[in-house]
């Protein structure tokens, strides 16, 4: 019987689900979790296998990638890889969140010149040691930090090592702060904002952030879900990016067929190439995207592999779209 006429009286009909793989920009709305945004996507596309590559908070928007079928694979590569972001902070406020969403703990006056701001600015890049904020969803004993905090308990957090790049101070006005940020994975930018405040001596909150960049990947071409739910299904795959790309940076090694075929099975390949920690392994065909893998001592050693499957539906979607360009 047909999947779509099983549905209970009065329920929307179950659409089959669907091999569909790629990477989706998604530009995440103001007010929705991570996680729900991947849902409504994932029903957009009835895709099989479907993850996000690090949560955005729901009072962030902006850049969240998202994995469909073998670029799941590969998620964590872009989980690990630094992000760039847009925040903007008001100086004078202490919350009990660190953000707009928290109660008001303090309100000093605000004194500061822009000099003093990048000088606040500048004594926190580099690599620093970040005490997590307790309304965050790291887990104590089982139990995420937010929950001790909603009922008023605050626990003991060990300072966590992060990197800040750098720290661009793009507007200064009276009260109000914007910065851009470049930074490794698990920084928070509300502490971070917290710390510029204390530094200048008069607090500050975050009350606007933005992810502009995960890894490679930016914001340019990233859609809506407005967007992605006025197109027709053809219209929404040629939007997903080829899996690879989460590894743009990393260099590539071409494999002729009978190596590229080994390669596939798990086999390791002579390669007179030098070390290398990461690399990314194509076949003869253009774009027949095979997997990761480390160079070490002449052999090619794999990683993470795709299955024959899944690289014949990356060269079939490949194909369609340079037959029906958007």
């Amino acid at each position: 019987m047909d999947a779509t006429t099983t549905t209970a009286p009065g329920t929307r009909p179950r659409l089959p689900r669907r091999a569909v793989h790629g990477v989706l920009l998604l530009d995440k709305p103001l007010g929705l979790s991570s996680n729900d945004a991947l849902q409504k996507a994932r029903r957009l596309y009835r895709a099989e296998k479907a993850g996000h590559t690090g949560t955005l908070d729901p009072l962030a928007t902006g850049l969240l990638p998202l994995c469909f079928g073998a670029a799941t694979k590969f998620s964590q590569v872009s989980l690990e890889a630094d992000k760039t972001y847009r925040a903007r902070l008001r100086l004078g406020v202490r919350t009990t969140t660190g953000d707009a969403e928290g109660e008001v703990l303090a309100e000093r006056p605000v004194q500061v010149t822009r000099e003093q701001v990048l000088t606040a600015c500048a004594r926190f890049t580099g690599e620093i040691d970040q005490v997590p904020p307790m309304y965050s969803a790291l887990k104590r004993d089982g139990k995420a930090l937010y929950e001790y905090a909603r009922a008023g308990i605050e626990v003991e957090r060990e300072p966590r090592r992060v990197t800040i790049h750098r720290i661009d101070v793009l507007d200064f006005r009276g009260d109000e702060v914007e910065i851009e940020v470049r930074c490794s994975k698990g920084t928070y930018v509300r502490t971070l904002a917290e710390d510029i405040g204390e530094a200048l001596g008069c607090g500050a909150h975050l009350v606007a952030l933005r992810r502009t960049g995960t890894g490679p990947l930016t914001l340019e071409g990233a859609v809506t879900l407005e967007q992605l739910e006025a197109m027709d299904e053809a219209g929404r795959d040629r939007l997903l990016r080829p899996v690879d790309e989460l590894l743009a940076d990393w260099p590539v090694v071409r494999l002729e067929a009978e190596d590229a075929g080994r390669f596939l099975s798990g086999m390791r390949r002579r390669v007179a190439l030098p070390d290398a920690p990461q690399v990314r392994v194509y076949g003869p065909q253009p774009g027949a995207f095979l997997g990761s893998a480390r160079i070490r001592g002449g052999e090619l050693i794999s990683t993470r592999l795709l299955s024959p499957l899944e690289v014949e539906g990356l060269l079939n979607a490949q194909a369609s779209k340079h037959r029906h360009p958007s």
